[in-house]
């Protein structure tokens, strides 16, 4: 997918508690499409400049329904995911908490408690729908993302999942 983008450019992270980080994203897919792939393109080439495993738009300034992830590059293989306008349609599995890390909060690891395995609908860069179902980090890295999309943030409430309850 990555070689299908434009370069990238390494762009600042929005750190907390800037209120662009506790706002609503508007949704992605009215952006035109070299505009939507440059978006794609910085906001990976930034997760991957910060070493993190997710990164979404409001975290680089962007108030658009996008966010980037690859849960294995640090440990294998990249495989980058871009999702447009996602939608987590269902929570499953247990509830664990783990301790969380946010570029945008720096040094301020917190316990948050999330759904073990999720749903998800999202559009990839082409239009096209898409879903899969995600556990593990994969799962964990999703909701953290989608939550960034609603202005929710791991300071904010660490009982995010448990909280919010099933969908």
């Amino acid at each position: 997918m990555r070689d299908r983008l434009p370069q990238g450019r390494v762009q600042p992270i929005i750190l907390h508690p800037d209120p662009v980080l506790t706002s609503r994203c508007a949704p992605a897919g009215y952006l035109n499409g070299p505009e939507l792939y440059q978006l794609a393109a910085d906001l990976l080439a930034t997760m991957y400049a910060a070493e993190g495993r997710g990164l979404a738009a409001p975290q680089i300034g962007i108030l658009r329904r996008i966010f980037v992830m690859d849960a294995s590059w640090k440990t294998g293989t990249p495989e980058p995911l871009v999702l447009v306008d996602p939608e987590i349609i269902a929570r499953n599995g247990p509830i664990e908490t783990v301790e969380e890390r946010c570029l945008s909060i720096p040094d301020q690891p917190v316990s948050v408690a999330r759904a073990s395995q999720i749903e998800m609908q999202w559009f990839d860069l082409t239009g096209h729908a898409q879903f899969r179902k995600m556990a593990g980090d994969l799962a964990r890295i999703a909701q953290h993302e989608a939550d960034h999309l609603d202005g929710k943030l791991i300071v904010d409430d660490p009982q995010l999942a448990a909280t919010a309850g099933r969908e």
